[in-house]
């Protein structure tokens, strides 16, 4: 199948606009019906962010736009009604950052495909190194769960391996655990900025001993509509050092963030920021096939962090016999290697606190390697917070696509949709039973006469938290190449406040 050289995705996202119900005063003293209580109203814009997704010039790119129907829990959203919607990505600039090489200069994107409606994807494909970051906008019926997913096959050299990425929405704080500073690891942090104006963006980094030293002390200037890769060993003068957690914060204006990790004997990776600092953390979906999972933490607050480290498999949840505890220093990152721990048996790590009554915030990240010898591979996975009403992840295929339910508190029912396929197929949507203290994981459900890739959108109907994840599994040469993302909440929809206007403001 030809491909072509850049066909850039359109899609949609923003954040709502806020609306209110007001209760005036006639002049008779009469006061008209009191203020409704808040609402949920869809998001009117969604921003999403693509890395550039390879230096290798092999690599082969595909992106999947996906905006699923409605804005979750059974509601549809009329905003942008009757009015022809589209969601479109752009080539950001590339910048140099202090220290790294001048990347090879993109060739020119042709015209981006537009998404039109919700429920159905679309795809795009780009070769090679010069393939840019991409910055996007979803408005309207697109912007309610917009969902970008960038996906890379390198097949040769050390940045070998599947690597997959849901774009990511520009922030302003970013933790990653598991990042590294080592000889045989090459780790770039992306940073791009969706926005008119510049930003200043600070990198700390730490280690088992602390924070490195920094060798940037002005923050890391972002252009506008830009995208900055920086090298983490030239951040710092410290040693090397194999697990350091990354923290990045913006002086001014927000980015999109993530690490593009590469091992020379391992193969390369996403690592996704991790889910906010908590005192508990849910780590989905870790394949019964694994033959390594190394478990990196870091305690950002005053206090250490002395945590019970849980296993949760199909049948109930374990205390496995390579790691029962993890005691992290305060602003120290604490990694252990977790020998054995799946068995042929897939599975989630819990971490909570030793102690319940001391509930210290943590971030953590897994390190999860497949296959033996010349022929391994390595993914991430963050700690990932709950599904509070709907979330998703494009790019799947009709084959190897690994679903991963887990409900480390209490029971929960889910409804998983299965969309149309980018070239066509038929919805097919399935509802699941999730015990208590469990991972349920499947093959994911596959639309009806499938063509192309698809999205699953999972929906947390009732019961407790829910976390999730895919594993997308395209083996290569007999390496097994995978790559594995959480689901995050895709936020559809924002209570919307009751507003009254008191005129009596205006009185002398």
């Amino acid at each position: 199948m030809k491909r072509t050289t850049l066909s850039l995705i359109a899609v949609a996202t923003a954040l709502a606009a806020v609306t209110g119900v007001a209760s005036l005063t006639a002049p008779d003293g009469t006061t008209a019906p009191a203020a409704q209580a808040a609402t949920r109203l869809p998001v009117e814009r969604t921003s999403l962010l693509c890395p550039a997704p390879s230096r290798s010039e092999v690599a082969e790119t595909t992106y999947t736009s996906y905006t699923p129907p409605g804005t979750g829990k059974g509601r549809t959203s009329e905003t942008g009604a009757g009015k022809t919607v589209q969601a479109e990505l752009k080539p950001a600039a590339a910048v140099v950052a202090p220290g790294d090489t001048p990347p090879k200069k993109p060739k020119t994107a042709k015209a981006p495909a537009t998404v039109t409606k919700p429920g159905a994807p679309v795809t795009a494909e780009a070769d090679g190194a010069t393939a840019p970051a991409l910055t996007g906008t979803a408005n309207g019926t697109l912007a309610p769960g917009w969902t970008v997913q960038q996906t890379t096959v390198n097949p040769a050299g050390g940045a070998r391996g599947l690597l997959g990425t849901g774009c990511t929405a520009p922030d302003t704080d970013f933790w990653f655990p598991a990042a590294s500073t080592a000889k045989q690891r090459q780790d770039y942090v992306h940073l791009t900025n969706p926005d008119d104006s510049a930003a200043v963006a600070d990198i700390e980094l730490y280690g088992p001993e602390g924070a490195l030293k920094s060798q940037i002390t002005e923050g890391i200037p972002v252009p506008a509509h830009s995208s900055v890769p920086v090298l983490l060993p030239t951040l710092t003068g410290d040693p090397a050092q194999q697990d350091v957690t990354v923290h990045v914060t913006t002086r001014s204006g927000r980015v999109g963030a993530v690490i593009g990790a590469a091992d020379d004997k391992l193969g390369s990776d996403w690592l996704p920021a991790s889910a906010d600092p908590s005192g508990t953390a849910v780590l989905p979906g870790i394949p019964g096939d694994a033959t390594s999972v190394r478990l990196v933490a870091y305690a950002p607050g005053d206090d250490d962090a002395d945590l019970k480290v849980q296993l949760v498999t199909p049948t109930g949840t374990i205390v496995p016999a390579s790691a029962s505890s993890l005691h992290v220093k305060s602003g120290m990152t604490a990694a252990v290697d977790m020998k054995d721990l799946m068995r042929g048996e897939p599975g989630s790590l819990l971490l909570t606190p030793a102690d319940p009554k001391k509930a210290t915030p943590v971030v953590a990240a897994l390190q999860v390697v497949r296959g033996k010898g010349e022929r391994q591979e390595i993914a991430f996975i963050p700690a990932a917070g709950a599904i509070e009403g709907r979330a998703t992840v494009a790019d799947n295929r009709a084959k190897g696509s690994t679903l991963s339910l887990t409900a480390p508190a209490a029971g929960a029912e889910v409804r998983v949709t299965a969309s149309a396929g980018s070239q066509g197929g038929t919805p097919v949507t399935k509802m699941l039973t999730l015990k208590a203290g469990t991972t349920t994981t499947l093959a994911a459900p596959v639309p009806e006469g499938l063509k192309g890739a698809y999205a699953l959108t999972v929906e947390h109907v009732s019961g407790g938290p829910v976390h999730a994840s895919r594993m997308l599994e395209l083996p290569r040469d007999g390496v097994p190449m995978f790559t594995i993302q959480t689901f995050n909440d895709d936020r559809g929809s924002v209570e919307v406040p009751a507003a009254r206007q008191n005129l009596s403001v205006l009185d002398d």
